[in-house]
């Protein structure tokens, strides 16, 4: 594994570790100030800017310490010289809906780059894979 994939893998499981204590900081602490998301809720032609993106968590962080989880369970990391990707499968749910659907898993794609010799996440993309039990894809975690 190279130092670049050793330090994206860091940022994500920072980034993770903030977004599971609820800490804002920490969930906008590698991100470039243009990000693009793409989200599980809408608006579904996603948001864009750092300020946008700060607005969509509290919803979240509420949701989840009524006791839902949000744990990475696999990452897989490609870094290039300048940009890199990062896809991960995360357990994101009550307690309720993971006993529901134990094999559900919340899928997260980061597109970063290098911005003066650091990491950024520049795109970042939430699914649930669509599900033939319930007519539709999940739409929003939080609600």
């Amino acid at each position: 594994m190279s130092e670049d994939e050793r330090q994206i893998r860091a940022l994500v499981e920072r980034w993770a570790d903030a977004v599971h204590r609820g800490e804002m900081a920490g969930v906008v602490a590698d991100h470039a100030d243009d990000i693009v998301m793409f989200d599980v809720p809408p608006p579904y032609e996603g948001i864009r800017g750092i300020d946008a993106y700060r607005a969509t968590w509290p919803s979240f962080f509420a949701w989840q310490a009524s006791g839902a989880s949000f744990e990475v369970e696999s990452l897989d990391v490609t870094a290039g010289d300048d940009v890199a990707f990062a896809h991960a499968l995360l357990r994101c749910g009550t307690p309720e809906e993971l006993a529901e659907r134990p094999e559900n898993r919340l899928r997260l794609t980061f597109g970063l780059r290098r911005e003066h010799g650091r990491w950024v996440v520049a795109h970042e993309h939430h699914s649930f894979p669509y599900d033939p039990r319930a007519g539709e894809a999940r739409t929003d975690p939080a609600s």
